[in-house]
């Protein structure tokens, strides 16, 4: 009788032979002595047959019935039901009893279809892979055994390709249909859907069915334009970025699976550039027109509007960007400074104009709210002279025509203030300043030019006045001393806002011609009649 010892059964057994079914497998063939008459392994090549069909002689059609892929069993088969009593001649002698030990490689059946497990969904799955589709995904390729014959993991790169195009095996266009990024499924293929009867000829033997352990990373279609996600929008958004203007920003950037490729937080500064300019690739170029200060947006971009099928760095060929930006700020290079008045007094009649010396509170801080400075923090106004150069320009601009108790907001931009540098430590390259002020106390200016001038009358003696020991020459000592007196008495009026003594040297200076340390009558003149003399000339 035939007889059939189970000698290795697999724990996992989801399909056992049928009849009909294809087989692969591997047997050593012998008689009851142990005398080997025939082996696969000798070949290094599967039996493959179909079961059941008369293909096989009767024992083994009966014993490969209800065997698992990788079980192993010894076969008896009795002669009536191998070679009966003729054999084969000068192999197998009539009337032999031939013992099989068999390991089953691999099964299948004509009628089979693709399988698909999956067995790792993410919870959030907005697009499924489709056909036309562009893919980028990692696998384990085995035989049904489980024995590996490829892997992208071993190539540390992952298989990039298009889906039901013809560009995969049948099986593969199918088994990758309808999957999310970040899905993990078992796909298997039988080989009438693979690489059928002749294998590829290198790693695959023909009749093969193929199991593809597949993680998909990456999904985008040709036709794909940047998608735009997870908006938040500040309340307040009085204006909204275009071409030509200057943003800075945050980011995230990561692959489509979550892996984070860039990141200017952890370079603790903000990334600047032009939008619609091509500073930037295309897509991120189209993704930050329309954005508000204080905004955060989700970019996707796909491979043919970001770093195409080279990739860059760290960034993959044929990658889908997500960028999670935050606008810190922008500008346009054509902006001037912004005023907006919060309050004025009734009395508003003296207006801060160039020359004036000002005292004033201010807060200020990035476009984004971050606070930089403030004089309320360390209990003391800030003091300038007006126009004097004392501070940024678009500060300057900012402080005219205000009157004492005025409250008022100044947008900076850039190139009015810092600049692309900044201040290091305090203020970010290229970042708009917003400053908050309160206008707390106003000194009337000289007019342009003059570092001082007289209240009243000018002595027409001036100089024997200055000149103390009438030696006809006036040092900076006495020269000092005679100008101070004026302003202690209210007869003289100095620039306000300026050091006494710098002021007074620099007037000496300007009368000691010859720049010898002292000031002779011819040397000394008037303002005014430095002016009319210059004007006789011409």
């Amino acid at each position: 009788e035939l007889s059939v010892e189970r000698r290795f059964v697999p724990e996992s057994c989801p399909r056992v032979v049928r009849p009909g079914d294809f087989v692969r497998y591997h047997y050593l063939g012998s008689f009851p002595d142990g005398t080997r008459f025939d082996s696969s392994y000798d070949r290094a090549s599967t039996f493959n047959v179909f079961v059941g069909k008369g293909q096989l002689i009767a024992g083994m059609d009966q014993a490969l019935v209800g065997m698992c892929v990788n079980e192993r069993r010894f076969v008896k088969i009795p002669p009536k039901l191998a070679y009966g009593s003729e054999g084969v001649p000068g192999v197998i002698p009539p009337n032999a009893v031939l013992h099989f030990d068999v390991l089953l490689i691999d099964l299948w059946n004509s009628e089979d279809e693709v399988q698909v497990q999956t067995y790792f969904k993410p919870e959030k799955c907005p697009r499924t892979v489709q056909v036309s589709d562009f893919v980028r995904y990692h696998y384990n390729g085995t035989f049904l055994d489980g024995t590996l014959f490829d892997s992208s993991h071993n190539r540390m790169r992952t298989y990039d390709t298009y889906v039901g195009i013809g560009w995969l095996i049948p099986g593969m266009d199918q088994g990758l249909l309808g999957m999310c990024v970040g899905e993990k499924r078992i796909i298997t293929i039988p080989p009438f859907l693979a690489y059928g009867e002749d294998g590829d000829g290198k790693e695959i033997p023909g009749q093969a069915s193929l199991v593809f352990d597949v993680v998909l990373l990456d999904l985008h279609n040709p036709k794909d334009g940047i998608a735009i996600e997870n908006q938040i929008v500040p309340e307040s958004c009085e204006r909204r970025s275009q071409t030509g203007d200057f943003l800075r920003y945050h980011y995230n950037g990561t692959l489509l699976d979550g892996t984070l490729f860039d990141s200017s937080y952890s370079r603790n500064r903000t990334y600047d550039t032009y939008v619609g300019k091509g500073y930037v690739i295309a897509g991120m170029d189209e993704g930050l027109l329309g954005v508000c200060t204080g905004e955060k947006r989700r970019i996707i971009i796909p491979p043919h509007l970001g770093y195409g099928e080279e990739g860059r760095g760290k960034i993959p060929g044929s990658a889908v960007l997500v960028f999670d930006i935050h606008v810190v700020d922008f500008h346009n290079p054509s902006d001037s400074v912004s005023i907006t008045v919060h309050y004025k007094p009734s009395n508003c009649t003296v207006l801060s104009k160039k020359g004036d010396y000002l005292k004033y509170h201010y807060n200020a801080s990035l476009l984004d709210g971050t606070l930089l400075d403030s004089t309320h923090s360390l209990g003391k106004t800030y003091n300038i002279v007006l126009g004097s150069g004392q501070v940024v320009l678009g500060m300057d601009m900012g402080l005219q025509d205000m009157c004492v108790g005025e409250r008022r907001t100044v947008v900076i931009p850039p190139h009015l203030g810092y600049g692309e540098d900044g201040v290091e430590g305090e203020v970010p390259g290229s970042a708009v300043l917003v400053f908050d002020i309160e206008l707390l106390e106003l000194v009337s200016g000289l007019p342009e030019g003059y570092m001082f001038v007289w209240n009243g009358e000018v002595s027409p003696n001036l100089f024997e006045e200055i000149d103390q020991n009438h030696d006809g020459e006036v040092l900076l000592e006495e020269f000092s001393e005679y100008i101070q007196t004026q302003v202690e008495t209210g007869k003289g009026k100095l620039a306000p806002g300026f050091d006494f003594e710098k002021i007074v040297k620099n007037m000496f200076t300007n009368q000691d011609r010859d720049g010898n340390g002292k000031v002779t009558a011819e040397e000394f003149k008037l303002k005014d009649q430095e002016a009319k003399e210059e004007h006789d000339e011409l």
